[in-house]
C-alpha cells in the first residue's frame, strides 16, 4: 500500500469526499489547460489570414496535423509517464522485502 493510500485509508469519509473533489477539479482543470494550448498551438501555427469565416483547405489540412501531432505526444508521454511510475513502484516494493 503507497503512502496515499495509508493516508487516504485513515481520512473520514468527509475528508475523502473533499479530497477526490479536488483532485477532480485538479483534472479538469488540466485537461482544459491541455485543450487551451491545443487550440493555441494549432491556431497560431495553421491559421495565417482571415479572408473568410471558414478555414480554406490548407488550415483544415494542417489543423488536423496539428491536432494528430499534439494528441499522439500527449499520448505517448502519458504512456512513458505510466513506465516511469510502474518501474518506481516496483523499486519501492523491491526495497520493502
Amino acid at each position: 500500500m503507497d503512502v496515499i493510500a495509508a493516508q487516504a485509508a485513515r481520512m473520514s469519509p468527509e475528508e475523502r469526499a473533499k479530497l477526490e473533489a479536488a483532485a477532480n477539479e485538479q483534472q479538469m482543470r488540466d485537461s482544459l489547460r491541455m485543450y487551451n494550448g491545443l487550440v493555441e498551438r494549432c491556431f497560431d501555427g495553421c491559421v495565417s489570414t482571415f479572408r473568410s469565416k471558414d478555414l480554406d483547405t490548407a488550415e483544415s489540412k494542417c489543423i488536423a496535423s496539428c491536432t494528430s501531432k499534439f494528441l499522439r505526444h500527449s499520448q505517448r508521454i502519458g504512456q512513458r509517464f505510466a513506465e516511469i511510475n510502474f518501474a518506481e513502484e516496483q523499486k519501492a516494493a523491491q526495497g520493502r522485502k
